[in-house]
């Protein structure tokens, strides 16, 4: 029993592909611990990640409508989980590393603030002079330093290929690295197949939100080649469903058509430049995890049609810049008032700075808190 973690790190040198993350090769934590004698590095992360308070203020933050509005929109936390489920399907089929492809979902929109991309906009552009703010290095700032559970050091402590998988945006610059390790041109696999389970996550998902919420039909999305290629399919399969059958069947066909491209394409450039190590995916010429050059087409003039449609509808943007008026509103009340920030920021002020302690706190705000404060404060 006690060498279960030697075991499956045996599993997974057997069964993975040489060009996975492999626990056993892990390059560690950046404060050194005892290895689990029954979990991989890897899977005591995704517990780490799991058991943490931001994972669980993601239950009420904005995806799309704000949350607390109906009960079947999807929140931060429901579109993690179903881009986690993606992402493990993906690392299946390409035979690396579950569990630290879940682990990089899990944790990618833990920095993440309250009223969705809107929320990181205004947030943005309230530190434009004292750093910026971009979720995915906030996502970070959450596992490295904000989330201190543990006493016998600062953050979670998870093992450098997770915090490098969060650096997406990071990646590409020249010479970027985490820990003095490269980080980049390309991730690591398990890194790549988070990123674009993400993408692959919105489209069905936003479109099934839209109908619930009335404000997307099947006439509007009939304009588009992407649903009615997946249209076209479900019908063949399925020519005798109701409305509302037809309707999911095509959402979950859409899915479907994105597993299938990713996978083929991504199997085309493995057997290109044939990796045999992490490092080699990380420097090959090109990103092997992508959409074919056809399926990028379709995905690009349905995001426009979205934006259009969906994100930018009355409906939708009336609620959310209302919210973000609000959160503006609390950002400068703390600024100006910071005693009333909870005791742990209050605690961090010294060593973060004024305005830095204000963004994560507002940024750790769930929708529905930084509702409440802003009406206790009447702002």
């Amino acid at each position: 029993m006690n060498h279960a973690r030697k075991d499956w790190e045996s599993t997974e040198d057997a069964h993975l592909a040489a060009y996975a993350s492999k626990s056993s090769e892990s390059r560690g934590r950046k404060h050194p611990e005892k290895s689990h004698p029954l979990r991989s590095c890897f899977a005591r992360d995704r517990d780490r990640i799991f058991h943490s308070r931001c994972f669980r203020r993601l239950e009420y933050k904005t995806q799309v409508f704000v949350n607390g509005t109906a009960d079947h929109y999807r929140t931060r936390l429901t579109h993690t989980m179903e881009m986690s489920a993606t992402g493990r399907t993906l690392a299946r089929i390409l035979k690396v590393n579950e569990d630290l492809t879940e682990c990089i979902c899990l944790a990618h929109d833990l920095g993440h603030s309250p009223f969705g991309h809107e929320g990181e906009k205004v947030l943005d552009e309230l530190m434009k002079a004292h750093g910026g703010f971009d979720h995915n290095l906030q996502s970070l700032r959450n596992i490295e330093c904000i989330e201190s559970p543990y006493p016998d050091f600062k953050g979670l402590n998870l093992t450098w290929e997770v915090r490098a998988g969060l650096l997406k945006h990071e990646a590409h610059n020249e010479g970027a690295e985490l820990d003095d390790y490269p980080i980049g041109p390309f991730q690591s696999l398990e890194a790549q197949i988070a990123d674009i389970a993400d993408d692959m996550t919105y489209p069905g998902s936003d479109v099934d939100d839209g109908l619930e919420a009335g404000i997307m039909t099947r006439q509007k999305l009939e304009q588009t080649e992407f649903w009615n290629k997946a249209a076209s399919i479900t019908q063949q399969r399925y020519p005798n469903l109701s409305e509302f059958q037809f309707l999911r069947a095509t959402i979950r066909t859409m899915l479907e058509l994105q597993v299938f491209d990713v996978t083929e394409h991504a199997f085309q450039a493995l057997e290109t430049h044939n990796p045999q190590s992490v490092h080699d995916v990380m420097s090959a010429p090109e990103r092997i995890v992508t959409f074919s050059r056809e399926m990028q087409e379709m995905l690009d003039e349905f995001h426009q049609f979205m934006f259009e449609n969906l994100y930018y509808h009355q409906g939708v943007a009336g609620a959310t810049q209302e919210s973000v008026s609000m959160m503006r509103k609390l950002f400068l009340h703390y600024i100006e008032h910071p005693e009333t920030l909870g005791r742990k920021a209050r605690e961090r002020l010294h060593e973060e700075g004024l305005w830095r302690t204000v963004c994560d706190y507002v940024a750790g705000c769930t929708d529905r808190y930084a509702i409440e404060e802003f009406n206790r404060y009447r702002l």
